[in-house]
C-alpha cells in the first residue's frame, strides 16, 4: 500500500477519499486554489498544498501545478475523484510519466471510453448492445443534422467527451436542429476542451439503470449490481438507489454480465461504471422482463471513475470502493469473486445542490451561515461543506450528498426524507426541500420511475407561495429586532406596538421580500419566540418551528431568505430602470456569448446572451420583437444575479408609466 497520496480534487469527494486513506493509514495532501484556503478537505488532510488561484483552469486543471503538489509532498500515488481530471488521459500518461501511480484505469482506456463514438463501436463488437444512432466521428453540423433526420425526431445530441449531462440536448423539432447543435458544440466545449458530438434516438420515458464494475491488473473483472438512476432534472442524476426494483435476478445477472464484457474490452482495471438505458414499459413494476432479457436495455457509456453515487452500492454490498481503488492500483487481486458479491437491503442517495428551485434551479451562491448534517442510525452525509464555507460559481454546484440505508426500499426511502428534513444549509439556497417532496411522490414510491418524470412532475414539487408561517416568522424576528431591552427604564416611543396620538393602535405589517416571489406585506397575528438560532411562531393553533440565522430561516429542507422591501427604493434602482423590456442575470456568473449589438432588431424569443455558471448555461432571449437599446456587459463578463444586461426597447410605443419607469 502506499505511504502518501495525493487528492487531486475538492469537495466533498476530496472529503470521502481521505476519510479512507486515514482508515488505512495513508498520508493524505489536499491541493487547494485560493478560493478553497479554509475548505473543508484542507482541514481535514495530512499536509495540504496551494496549487492557483481560484479558476479551476489555473488550479485543479492544471496538471503541471498538480505534478508539482505531488512531488513536494513525497506523494507517490494520486486520487483524482470524480470531475476535473478524472477521466483525462493526458493526465494519467503525465502521472506515469511522473513516476506516480493514477488512482484509476489505464489511459487507454479512460481514452477509448472517453470517446463515446469509439466506445460503442467497441462493446457493439464485444456483443454488447447500443442505442441506435450515428457512426464515425468529426462530424460536421450538417451531417449531424443529416444524421438525426434520418434516425427520426426525437434525438439527442450528446458530445463524444465528457459525462455528467454536459452538452446533452434533446431536440424535438428539426427546425431548431442548427441552434442546439451550436448550443451543444459551445457547452462541450467550455466544459471538455472538445466539441466533438454524436447523435442518438431519443427513447421515450426510459429508465436509467447502471452496473458497477470492478476489476485487477490481473484479469479478473466483476460486477457490484447496479444503481438505478432514473430520477434526473436537465440529464443531471438527482437521485440514485441500489438496487433497482426493475429488475429480477436472471437480469441483473444478464446485464452484470454485459458490463463485465465491456469493461474487459476496453482493457480496464479499478472501479468504474457501464450505463445502460432501459426502454419504457420493458418490464412493469414487480414482473419479470421479457425474453430475451439482451434486448431490454442499450449501452450508453462507460464513466472511467468512481461515480457520484458510490456510496449506495457501498452500503448494500459493504464494499469499499475507494480502498478497492487503491489497492488495485497497488497492484493487488480483487480479494473476491461474483459469487462473493450479494446484495443486501436497500440505499438511497440525494445530491445536494446550490440551487434555487424557486427560480427554475438557477445556480445560487453565498456563505454557509448555519449547517446541521443529518447522521445517525441508517443515515450518511458526505460533505464538504462547513459553516463560513464561500459557495461560488466557480465549480459545480453540488455541495453534498445524504444517503440512506434499510432492510427494505420503503425503509430507505422513510429514513431519507426525514433525514433530508432534517438538514439545515442557512445562508444558501439549495435544493433539499425539493428532494424530500420528490421522495414523496406516489410514482417514486411505487418505484414506477423514467428520466422524464421529474420535469413532467416538478411544478408540483416546487411551492408557487412560501407558506404563511415563514413570513409570520420573519415578522417576528423583526419584531424581536426593533423591540427594546434593558433593566431599566424604556422609552414606550420604541416600543413596536403601533401606538399612535389620538387614535387606536395602527396595525403592524412588514414589507418583506424573498428570492423568486413577489413582494409581501405581512400583518403579524400570532405569538413568537425568538432566539439567536431559532423562530417558533404559532398560527391558528399550530406551532412553528424555524431555523434561523440573521435573515435566513429553514424548515423541512427549505430555506428562505427574507429581506426588508422598499418599493420606493426598488422603484429607483438599476435593475427597474427599464422595466419589463430589461433583460438581467438569471443567476451569478460569467456572460460567454454576446449575440447582439446596440441599434439590433430582434425578435420575440431570440437568444441574446448567454450567462454560465457552476457549468450550467443560461440563455437570455428577447423579452419581445423590437430594437436593443442598451447592452451592458461583453463575453467574459462577470455578473451579480438581477444585474442588467441589456435593454430591448418594444417596436410599438411605450405605454406612459413605461416611459417613467426608462
Amino acid at each position: 500500500m502506499f505511504e502518501t497520496v495525493l487528492v487531486a480534487n475538492r469537495g466533498e469527494i476530496a472529503v470521502r477519499v481521505i476519510r479512507t486513506l486515514r482508515a488505512l493509514g495513508v498520508r493524505s495532501v489536499a491541493v487547494f486554489s485560493d478560493a478553497d484556503a479554509d475548505a473543508r478537505h484542507v482541514r481535514e488532510a495530512d499536509t495540504a498544498v496551494r496549487i492557483g488561484p481560484a479558476p479551476a483552469a489555473e488550479s485543479y486543471l492544471s496538471v503541471e501545478r498538480l505534478l508539482e503538489a505531488a512531488a513536494r509532498t513525497g506523494a507517490q500515488a494520486v486520487h483524482p475523484g470524480y470531475g476535473f481530471l478524472a477521466e483525462n488521459a493526458s493526465f494519467a500518461r503525465a502521472c506515469a510519466d511522473a513516476g506516480l501511480v493514477f488512482i484509476g484505469p489505464p489511459a487507454d482506456a479512460i481514452s477509448l471510453m472517453g470517446d463515446k463514438i469509439r466506445a460503442k463501436e467497441t462493446v457493439r463488437a464485444a456483443g454488447v448492445p447500443v442505442v441506435p444512432g450515428s457512426t464515425g466521428s468529426g462530424l460536421s453540423d450538417d451531417r449531424l443534422a443529416d444524421a438525426a433526420r434520418e434516425i427520426g425526431m426525437p434525438v439527442l445530441l450528446k458530445p463524444s467527451a465528457g459525462g455528467g449531462g454536459k452538452g446533452m440536448r434533446l431536440v424535438r423539432d428539426a427546425a431548431v436542429l442548427a441552434d442546439e447543435i451550436a448550443a451543444a458544440r459551445r457547452e462541450a466545449r467550455a466544459s471538455f476542451g472538445d466539441d466533438t458530438l454524436l447523435v442518438e434516438r431519443w427513447i421515450d420515458r426510459p429508465r436509467h439503470i447502471e452496473i458497477q464494475v470492478l476489476a485487477d491488473n490481473h484479469g479478473n473483472v466483476i460486477h457490484l449490481g447496479e444503481r438505478e438512476c432514473s430520477l434526473q432534472r436537465r440529464h443531471q442524476k438527482v437521485i440514485e438507489e441500489a438496487p433497482s426494483v426493475l429488475l429480477d435476478e436472471r437480469t441483473r445477472a444478464a446485464m452484470g454480465e454485459a458490463a463485465v464484457q465491456a469493461a474487459r474490452s476496453c482493457g480496464y482495471s479499478g472501479a468504474g461504471t457501464v450505463e445502460f438505458i432501459v426502454p419504457g414499459g420493458t418490464a412493469p413494476v414487480g414482473e419479470t422482463p421479457p425474453e430475451p432479457p439482451v434486448s431490454a436495455y442499450y449501452f450508453m457509456e462507460m464513466n472511467t471513475r468512481l461515480q457520484v453515487e458510490h456510496p449506495v452500492t457501498e452500503l448494500v454490498t459493504g464494499v469499499d470502493l475507494v480502498e478497492w481503488q487503491l489497492r488495485v492500483a497497488a497492484g493487488e487481486r480483487l480479494g473476491l469473486g461474483q459469487e462473493d458479491v450479494t446484495l443486501t437491503g436497500h440505499a438511497v442517495e440525494a445530491r445536494i445542490c446550490a440551487e434555487d428551485p424557486a427560480r427554475g434551479f438557477l445556480p445560487s451562491g453565498g456563505t454557509v451561515l448555519r449547517l446541521r448534517e443529518p447522521h445517525g442510525d441508517g443515515v450518511r452525509t458526505d460533505s464538504g461543506l462547513t459553516e463560513g464555507t464561500e459557495v461560488g460559481s466557480l465549480y459545480d454546484p453540488m455541495l453534498s450528498k445524504v444517503i440512506a440505508y434499510g432492510p427494505d426500499r420503503p425503509t430507505a426511502l422513510r429514513r431519507l426524507r426525514a433525514a433530508l428534513a432534517d438538514t439545515v444549509t442557512l445562508g444558501v439556497q439549495t435544493n433539499a426541500g425539493f428532494l424530500r417532496r420528490l421522495l414523496a411522490h406516489p410514482a417514486v414510491v411505487a418505484g414506477d420511475l423514467d428520466t422524464g418524470l421529474v420535469e413532467r412532475e416538478v411544478d408540483g414539487l416546487v411551492p408557487s407561495e412560501a407558506p404563511e408561517a415563514v413570513y409570520e416568522a420573519a415578522a417576528a424576528v423583526r419584531l424581536h429586532e426593533l423591540t427594546p431591552r434593558g433593566n431599566g427604564w424604556t422609552d414606550p416611543f420604541s416600543v413596536p406596538n403601533g401606538w399612535r396620538l389620538g387614535g387606536a393602535p395602527a396595525p403592524l405589517s412588514f414589507d418583506l421580500r424573498t428570492t423568486g416571489r413577489e413582494p409581501v406585506t405581512h400583518r403579524p397575528r400570532g405569538t413568537h419566540t425568538v432566539t439567536a438560532d431559532q423562530v417558533s411562531v404559532a398560527l391558528d393553533g399550530v406551532r412553528h418551528t424555524f431555523h434561523r440565522a440573521g435573515t435566513w430561516l429553514g424548515r423541512d429542507g427549505d430555506v428562505w431568505n427574507l429581506l426588508d422591501h422598499d418599493p420606493v427604493a426598488a422603484a429607483l434602482t438599476g435593475a427597474a430602470r427599464a422595466g419589463a423590456d430589461s433583460l438581467t442575470a438569471p443567476m451569478p456568473g460569467t456572460v460567454t456569448v454576446v449575440k447582439v449589438a446596440v441599434g439590433d432588431e430582434v425578435a420575440a424569443g431570440q437568444s441574446l446572451l448567454v450567462v454560465e455558471a457552476m457549468k450550467m448555461e443560461h440563455v437570455v432571449a428577447a423579452p419581445h420583437a423590437g430594437t436593443v437599446t442598451e447592452l451592458d456587459v461583453t463575453p467574459g463578463t462577470t455578473v451579480a444575479m438581477d444585474q442588467v444586461l441589456a435593454v430591448v426597447a418594444p417596436h410599438t410605443e411605450a405605454a406612459p408609466h413605461e416611459e417613467v419607469a426608462r
